[in-house]
């Protein structure tokens, strides 16, 4: 009898933790309207697939465990496809260059992010096609107009203010730019480290500031990760030896600190904006050192890969040796996270604490 209850009792117990996580799930996907997302390959879904670019996905391996190649660089989901399906939204937001994606459509948000694009517009030239910010900028501004000419301005304004917007952007500023072997010799000569950061940080500021006008409220800004750990960066600079390269490392966390004074800045100076700073960086380096305990055996090397002692000196393609189970390696591709990978830091960013997401989560954004 007492073992009756106590299955009773915890059957009860289970059934209220599900009930419970249903109504959260319900109650953020009614708090989520639409996600607008802008950034680089990290975002990108498909937009260059559209456009005359070597910086392109739509080709096997890729989307191996996402059942067909869809422009995406990884075998599986990018992070915002995956906090979409936490927020409860029913369909992954749709690149904006797809023929599809206009009517309602846009109602529920567009993706604008693209393979190599940059902060900086002459970032990624060596790709040929590519979106950069202030270009997204510019078509998240034709889709602002239609929601506007479909449903009315004030519903239109009511809809971008509850909406997210996702931004992860910078690391291409300093891999296919500042830090291109051979090419960038010159430039890094000419333009100290701390020089090249403040025009990035100069420039976001104006472009997050711009989508403030344009309407944006609840703007999430992932900084950059630790590029210095992908297989690529690793291949390229062999003096390195099994560690991560420092250097690459070290632009990103001096980007990184700037970021998070910008992002303090526009939310104390820009009336009624909630800017979310998602230390990107912190959970990757904690996944990196701590890759074992995740689940992974593989830290370092590509899965998708042809050639270098990292995987990491020639892009995944339908050339590439695929490693047996995705799920063991923390990195996809030369430069790209496993879906694996993306989960965790998905995750970290919808719940985690203050040393991931600040000054709020992501939940906790769309409960505000």
């Amino acid at each position: 009898m007492v073992f009756i209850l106590d299955r009773q009792i915890f059957g009860g117990i289970v059934a209220a933790i599900l009930t419970a996580s249903f109504l959260v799930g319900l109650s953020l996907a009614q708090n989520v309207p639409a996600s607008f997302v802008f950034g680089d390959s990290l975002f990108d879904v498909g937009n260059n697939n559209y456009i005359v670019s070597l910086a392109k996905a739509n080709y096997v391996p890729n989307g191996i465990d996402f059942g067909i190649p869809t422009g995406r660089f990884t075998n599986g989901r990018t992070i915002v496809d995956i906090i979409g399906q936490e927020l409860g939204l029913k369909e992954f937001t749709p690149p904006y260059l797809a023929p599809t994606t206009s009517g309602s459509v846009v109602l529920k948000g567009v993706n604008y992010a693209s393979g190599g694009g940059g902060i900086l517009n002459h970032t990624g030239k060596l790709f040929g096609g590519r979106i950069n910010m202030d270009a997204q900028l510019d078509n998240f501004a034709n889709s602002r107009q239609d929601i506007i000419s479909s449903i009315g301005h004030p519903a239109a304004q009511k809809l971008l203010g509850k909406a997210i917007f996702s931004i992860t952007i910078g690391s291409n500023d300093f891999l296919n730019n500042y830090l291109i072997p051979v090419i960038s010799t010159v430039e890094q000569q000419l333009v100290t480290p701390e020089a090249f950061v403040g025009i990035m940080i100069s420039r976001f500021k104006l472009q997050l500031t711009r989508l403030y006008h344009l309407g944006a409220r609840k703007i999430i800004v992932a900084n950059i990760g630790p590029i210095g750990c992908i297989p690529y960066q690793r291949d390229v600079n062999p003096a390195a030896g099994d560690n991560c390269v420092s250097l690459s490392n070290q632009l990103a966390q001096l980007f990184n600190a700037k970021l998070k004074s910008l992002i303090e800045d526009l939310s104390t100076n820009l009336l009624e904006s909630k800017f979310i700073y998602a230390d990107v960086y912190h959970i990757v380096e904690d996944i990196l050192q701590n890759y074992i305990s995740y689940g992974f055996e593989n830290a370092n090397h590509s899965c998708c890969y042809v050639s270098g002692r990292f995987g990491g000196l020639i892009p995944c393609g339908p050339l590439s040796k695929v490693c047996e189970d995705r799920s063991k390696y923390v990195f996809w591709d030369p430069y790209h996270p496993s879906d694996a990978t993306n989960v965790i830091v998905a995750r970290r960013l919808m719940d985690g604490d203050s040393n991931d997401i600040t000054p709020m989560n992501i939940t906790q954004l769309v409960l505000s």
